[in-house]
């Protein structure tokens, strides 16, 4: 072959493995969550998160994210995808599959949580001491919780929660479930992306959820009548396979600890504010009733629901949570801290 001829080869197999190679430093993380690709999980945190961990790593770092519609969309499945290395990073509801993350779930007992912002910022706090058992073997981005939810019905407005009574609600957390067996309802476990479907058919009443919800899952037209009643929070989790964290270089593990972490947290106060308010506005431009529940009436809850706690507690203690009651008076303690 000409000396000419052999050159250009050894430069055509020199750029090939040059292209290759760049092609392998790029690493791509599959990021799961289960709410629509329209919800501010996806649009507000998780695609502005990848194109930022794109930007600090200067392209070797970048993030496909895969929203409740996709083949990874399951909300129980989240945890365990990431656990098995099927995906790198899931975003999860701690409530399902139930006693998941136990002594998270505390934080969703009835008057726990004053905010979104508080209750997050307290899960985070707590996660390396009391709730660092609930997160063995994930690399733990981010925990947060939605603003104080409320009860929303199809039919029957409601004036108290005590008016639940006989009604068939879609609860999205053990404690939540057990408040409403409480109050005489009978409360129907299920993953967010079903209650449309499932008030079309009859099959439920009404549903707990934050005002976010009912735009994301456009509910607005469904559920009429609106009670304020701000008794509980559903919790989250933002979890990285650890061995995929591990296998990272040191800039992209930079990337991913200096944007998520209090880096995240902390914004989930000013997050769930936004999406709040577009629900409600949304509740607002059909008509329906909303009915206020005053700090007086919300105190009086508190005390009539304390049997609710300690039967929740105590179940927890027997099944393995032996500090539980110490769990909650220190989530007590951080949300009163971090609401001033």
């Amino acid at each position: 072959m000409h000396k000419h001829a052999w050159r250009m080869l050894a430069a055509a197999v020199a750029l090939g493995f040059a292209a290759q190679s760049h092609a392998q430093d790029k690493i791509e993380l599959k990021v799961t969550t289960f709410v629509p690709p329209t919800h501010g999980f996806v649009v507000d945190v998780l695609e502005p998160w990848v194109k930022d961990l794109e930007k600090r790593t200067g392209g070797k770092l970048t993030g496909r994210v895969f929203a409740g519609n996709s083949p990874f969309g399951k909300t129980e499945n989240q945890a365990d995808q990431v656990k098995q290395g099927v995906t790198d990073v899931g975003w999860g509801l701690n409530g399902i599959p139930r006693g998941r993350l136990p002594r998270s779930s505390i934080m969703e007992m009835p008057f726990v949580a004053e905010s979104a912002d508080s209750a997050s910022k307290a899960l985070w706090a707590m996660l390396p001491g009391m709730l660092a058992e609930d997160y063995k073997g994930f690399k733990v981005l981010a925990l947060h919780c939605h603003n104080p939810g409320l009860f929303h019905t199809r039919d029957k407005k409601l004036e108290t929660i005590f008016d639940v009574k006989g009604l068939r609600m879609r609860a999205p957390n053990p404690p939540t479930q057990a408040l409403l067996q409480y109050l005489g309802a009978a409360p129907v476990g299920m993953p967010p992306g079903q209650v449309y479907e499932s008030l079309e058919k009859g099959v439920i009443d009404g549903a707990v959820f934050p005002w976010d919800a009912i735009k994301g899952f456009r509910l607005e037209s469904l559920l009429k009548h609106h009670l304020d009643a701000r008794v509980y929070t559903s919790c989250f989790h933002v979890v990285m396979n650890e061995g995929k964290y591990a296998s990272l270089p040191a800039d992209a593990k930079k990337a991913i600890d200096d944007t998520t972490g209090p880096a995240m947290v902390n914004r989930f106060g000013e997050w769930w504010g936004k999406w709040d308010q577009a629900g409600l506005d949304a509740v607002k431009a059909k008509g329906n009733s909303i009915v206020a529940v005053s700090n007086d009436t919300r105190e009086k809850w508190r005390t009539q629901l304390k049997p609710v706690i300690d039967q929740e507690l105590a179940a927890l203690e027997k099944s393995g949570v032996g500090n539980a009651r110490q769990i909650y008076d220190e989530m007590l303690k951080q949300v009163a801290r971090l609401s001033k």
